[in-house]
């Protein structure tokens, strides 16, 4: 049989961020190469990278692309509630239209707001049922919607192999 059509072409950004896991500067290759996907495809103003410790419920911040306000490094314990319950163990993605919605999930968004950021898409880094880790998106109020976080999903999981030497030293 002979093939009557070529493959679908690879999104560019898409195939950067596999190329990316080649690079010996890693984390840091792949979590700079996964930003600039998804600046491309979705857009974002802040973006960052966490893993997540189901045994002392923190979470690390691996990856900022806003470091002066939110530094690598940083860690908080996650409390739980509907968004813990959605993202951490159900492992679905959270949209946040507005800054009301960003203000009953997260404790600093007054700095979330001064960044001009009232939205925010967490997409799960998921692994054998559980939840690694998230990438988190914030950008305008209303931008994000189901789309954006089908377009995230494949991005989420190219970050896994970044991830997961992290939560060894956590």
């Amino acid at each position: 049989m002979t093939r009557t059509s070529p493959p679908a072409p690879v999104a560019p950004e898409l195939d950067a961020v596999a190329s990316a896991h080649a690079a010996t500067d890693q984390p840091q290759a792949v979590f700079a190469a996964v930003d600039r996907a998804l600046a491309a495809q979705i857009g974002h103003r802040l973006f960052t990278i966490l893993a997540y410790d189901p045994d002392t419920a923190l979470a690390t911040r691996l990856y900022s692309n806003l470091p002066d306000a939110y530094p690598a490094g940083g860690s908080k314990t996650v409390a739980q509630g509907p968004w813990t319950e959605a993202v951490l163990d159900r492992g679905e993605a959270y949209i946040g239209h507005t800054l009301d919605d960003l203000r009953q999930v997260f404790s600093d968004h007054a700095l979330i707001d001064s960044l001009g950021c009232q939205s925010v898409l967490n997409m799960p880094i998921r692994w054998r049922g559980r939840t690694l880790g998230s990438l988190n998106l914030l950008h305008a109020a209303h931008w994000y919607g189901p789309a954006d976080a089908a377009a995230c999903r494949p991005y989420a999981q190219l970050a896994l192999p970044a991830v997961l030497p992290a939560l060894l030293t956590l």
